[in-house]
């Protein structure tokens, strides 16, 4: 990826994801009592997980509700959980004015895959979305994985904002230990 997406990258302090076609593969299955069942890749959650050892904050905002979605979430550590929000923008910037740490939005990451995560995709500092998002969003977007949703996507995006940091060497390194 360019110089331009490295330094925007190595400046994130927030790392946004949405779930449904990026923390997920986007298809929904419904249990016996209505409710939507969702498959996590664990390739993406130690993602996750290695963005915050290395003092980046995390959050999900998501336009369902779901509890398995918060049973994740909470699993995870995320930082910061946002569902049943539609207007995935005003959440984010919900989230930097309630809780955000004095983040602006040019050291947020955000990674989506659909119309309603392309306002945000457009206005952080790293905006990225999957290939087999949207292609309006794709055309939009400052990047975009090689790894379909719920494929490892989610995981590409923390190892590259990891790299622009310099630590993914450093923290792949200690599991050779």
């Amino acid at each position: 990826m360019s110089s331009s997406l490295q330094s925007a990258a190595a400046n994130v302090r927030l790392a946004v994801f949405d779930v449904d076609g990026v923390l997920t593969d986007g298809k929904l299955l419904f249990g016996e009592n209505g409710e939507a069942l969702k498959i996590f890749n664990t390739l993406d959650g130690h993602g996750l997980k290695m963005l915050k050892q290395a003092g980046v904050k995390t959050a999900i905002i998501t336009g369902r509700r779901s509890v398995f979605v918060e049973k994740r979430s909470s699993d995870l550590g995320v930082d910061f959980l946002y569902q049943g929000r539609e207007d995935k923008f005003v959440a984010l910037n919900e989230l930097l004015q309630e809780e955000g740490q004095g983040i602006t939005l040019e050291e947020v990451a955000y990674i989506g895959d659909d119309l309603p995560d392309l306002p945000a995709i457009r206005q952080v500092g790293f905006g990225c979305t999957v290939p087999n998002g949207h292609y309006y969003v794709r055309e939009h977007s400052s990047a975009v994985t090689l790894n379909r949703g719920g494929e490892g996507a989610a995981r590409e995006f923390c190892d590259f904002i990891l790299a622009a940091k310099g630590k993914l060497d450093d923290m792949l390194a200690s599991y050779l230990k």
